[in-house]
């Protein structure tokens, strides 16, 4: 095994992922009986967003915020200048983002939703479109509310759940050009790439597609924007999977990638494991069209309405990032669950991305109608029947039109994230063996219906209930199996 490879052989020839830390501080859990969770489901609102942390056994909702820091992360914090202007906190966390993104001009912001506020205000006009590779839930919004319209540019592999295409959150040039020629380039804000495309299953993008978008790009004098929140992750897949870049460092690959965006925005709660955010760009005329939105929108320029004590920890998590030790944890464990639950036929989103084990609900409950939210329907049950919150990625998320219909989602996906150095390989192997009891059971489970529905990003603070009496058959069931076991 090299010093980062994420996992080793068993003498039974299995491939096992290692942790490659040791746990200096714990928390204490809770499995609640199953009586208990589906009480707290129905208080709930059948919105796992909604559930009480004391009723949760493995939070794996997201990994926004919630990866393990590093003894020097929090070592770091102490050292916190809280001043309010011209914090040497901030300093250093613009030194580090130099260093990592490459970017010389830094602009501090509370966290990634907050960047995507500022570059759609200072970038979309009304009638513009913004060509992508997928859209995030907070930055539809954002760009919608600014007059600006999304077209998601995804090739026709993006969306395929079992495939063996190591890159598909690339975007497709051909759809690229045609939308170009026909809305004209004066009319295209600037084209998005997310690193790695969080709702359709963590699927990262290759430099060669960058290369190919970035050309484009100049050729038409319109500007290249990076989400990098996930761009670690992203970086360690090219490692993985590109055979150029087999032999390159993560810092390299980094720079490379950062080097063809004319801005690098980023949500800290992921890349460096600290809440917070930033924006970056070598463009200066860029820097002062966002500069007094900053300082308007989130605080002064050198703590962005962060804790200063967070912009410590984020110039070291940052660092961090470019150790392949660090940022292989979770794509290993994500792999290995993948790989298992594939294994026993359960349908997930495959090659393994990042940031979770993305399980296809629409394939596992095929006879849950969409409009009635399988994706949020298995959410809910697994809930009850295991402890675990993951998070709907599918209609619920999505919106309702004007004529009163869902937009339906492209995919119905049920995302269990594994946040960095969080879980252990039992509690990996509780999340399997609990998912696969669920499949052997899964016509048992039915579809919700909203009784409570926010206008915008109802996914947050919606509430749901079931279509039928299902959870009480469901919960029926999983005691005759188990009995008293949790």
């Amino acid at each position: 095994m090299s010093n980062n490879s994420p996992t080793v052989k068993f003498c039974n020839g299995q491939q096992i992922p290692i942790e490659l830390h040791k746990v200096r501080i714990v928390q204490k859990l809770h499995l609640r009986p199953i009586d208990e969770r589906f009480q707290a489901i129905q208080k709930g609102g059948y919105n796992t967003f909604l559930l009480n942390t004391k009723d949760i056994f493995l939070d794996m909702l997201t990994d926004s915020g919630t990866n393990a820091m590093s003894d020097n992360q929090v070592s770091a914090m102490l050292q916190a200048d809280d001043a309010y202007a011209g914090s040497q906190s901030y300093y250093k966390m613009e030194e580090a983002l130099q260093e990592v993104f490459g970017k010389q001009l830094v602009l501090p912001v509370h966290q990634g939703r907050a960047a995507e506020n500022i570059i759609s205000q200072a970038f979309i006009k009304q009638g513009d479109i913004i060509p992508m590779n997928y859209h995030f839930t907070t930055t539809k919004a954002h760009m919608e509310l600014n007059g600006g319209t999304i077209f998601e540019i995804f090739t026709d592999e993006g969306l395929v759940i079992k495939s063996s295409n190591p890159f598909k959150g690339n975007i497709d040039i051909a759809k690229l050009q045609s939308l170009i020629t026909q809305y004209g380039a004066e009319k295209v804000a600037f084209i998005r790439m997310e690193a790695s495309t969080n709702l359709i299953g963590g699927q990262p993008f290759s430099i060669q597609n960058m290369r190919e978008v970035h050309k484009i790009a100049k050729e038409n004098n319109i500007l290249m924007v990076l989400d990098a929140s996930l761009i670690g992750e992203n970086a360690y897949f090219i490692k993985q999977r590109e055979e150029e870049f087999k032999q390159s460092s993560i810092q390299d690959i980094l720079l490379t990638m950062c080097g063809m965006a004319d801005i690098v925005y980023f949500s800290s709660r992921k890349v460096s494991s600290t809440r917070g955010g930033g924006i970056c760009t070598n463009n200066h005329d860029l820097y002062m069209k966002m500069r007094d939105l900053v300082t308007l929108y989130e605080g002064f320029l050198t703590y962005g309405g962060m804790s200063i004590r967070e912009i410590e920890a984020m110039a070291v998590g940052l660092r961090e990032t470019l150790d392949e030790t660090v940022i292989c944890q979770s794509p290993s464990f994500i792999k290995y669950a993948v790989d298992e639950l594939d294994a026993l036929g359960v349908p997930v989103v495959t090659p393994a991305g990042a940031l979770g084990c993305h399980v296809d609900a629409g394939g596992f409950l095929s006879h849950v109608p969409q409009k009635e939210y399988p994706a949020g329907a298995l959410a809910a049950a697994f809930y009850i029947i295991s402890g675990c919150r993951g998070m709907e990625r599918g209609t619920i998320s999505s919106v309702r039109l004007e004529n009163g219909e869902d937009l339906l989602a492209d995919v119905e996906l049920l995302r269990l994230a594994f946040p960095r150095r969080v879980f252990t390989l039992s509690q990996t192997m509780f999340v399997v063996d609990r998912m696969n009891w669920l499949f052997k059971n899964r016509e048992l489970v039915g579809g919700l219906r909203f009784v409570e529905e926010p206008k915008v990003l109802r996914f947050f603070n919606g509430r749901l209930e079931p279509t039928s009496d299902w959870p009480q058959k469901l919960i029926a069931k999983f005691k005759q199996d188990f009995g008293d076991s949790l």
